[in-house]
């Protein structure tokens, strides 16, 4: 991924900065239950589009919201300015951006897989947190699942719990979790690459996920080991004797 701001939202989501999309409350809720546990009071969302998942976050004492394009960081900036606990600003890992006053945790939602060194910017990633502290990472799941989509928006590779935490690993940080979430949607989803249609989702099909298939998927996720699924979700803990080192 190459650094400059400019349409980035666009180019990494098939989304325009000036429309909403698809909703998926139910989607976004479901992530939320599976990151939320990891992640302290203060906090970086990188990567955060138009704030849509950083919005259930905001009872933290500190929230940055960001993004490397700037008209991404002009909706942010509107939609939580009744907000003082929230700082939106521009955020270009590309340019080896970190913030000077670290947090807690850092969350990357499927940005890890639009970068060809992936371990130098998840290393890059710890330096905006404590030590001690967490980086989240959703990232997309196995290579079957990938397709036309995948390389319309920049994706280098899609990751297994495996190829997750040998990069973690490089990165110099301990891993806490790296498993599959999503099995229904990983299904779906490997059904669409076979047909040729994993293009962009449509707002139909995306509401009708949203409502139907997504309750079935947080009960799968509790009831049964999951292994397989649409994204991978990886925790990891940066050293407490400092931030983490790349090999």
């Amino acid at each position: 991924m190459t650094s400059g701001g400019e349409g980035a939202f666009a180019r990494a989501t098939g989304r325009e900065a000036e429309e909403g999309g698809a909703d998926k409350p139910r989607y976004r809720r479901y992530q939320y239950e599976l990151i939320s546990p990891f992640c302290g009071p203060s906090m970086l969302e990188v990567g955060a589009g138009l704030g849509e998942f950083a919005a259930q976050f905001t009872d933290r004492r500190r929230l940055v919201v960001s993004d490397v394009d700037p008209d991404a960081v002009e909706v942010m900036k509107a939609r939580f300015a009744s907000q003082p606990n929230v700082q939106a600003l521009q955020f270009d890992l590309g340019a080896g951006a970190c913030l000077d006053d670290p947090v807690d945790t850092v969350v990357a939602m499927n940005v890890l897989e639009h970068f060809e060194d992936d371990a130098a910017v998840l290393s890059l990633l710890s330096r905006s947190v404590r030590p001690g502290g967490t980086v989240v990472l959703w990232v997309p799941a196995y290579m079957a699942l990938y397709g036309d989509f995948d390389r319309r928006v920049g994706h280098f590779r899609r990751y297994t719990p495996a190829t997750m935490r040998q990069v973690a690993q490089r990165a110099g940080l301990e891993v806490l979790v790296s498993r599959p979430v999503n099995l229904l949607g990983g299904v779906a989803w490997w059904a669409a690459v076979r047909l040729g249609r994993a293009g962009t989702p449509k707002a139909g099909v995306v509401g009708l996920y949203d409502r139907v298939i997504v309750p079935v998927t947080k009960v799968l996720d509790r009831v049964l080991p999951i292994p397989f699924g649409q994204s991978v979700l990886g925790v990891f803990r940066v050293p407490q004797s400092g931030h983490a080192r790349r090999d």
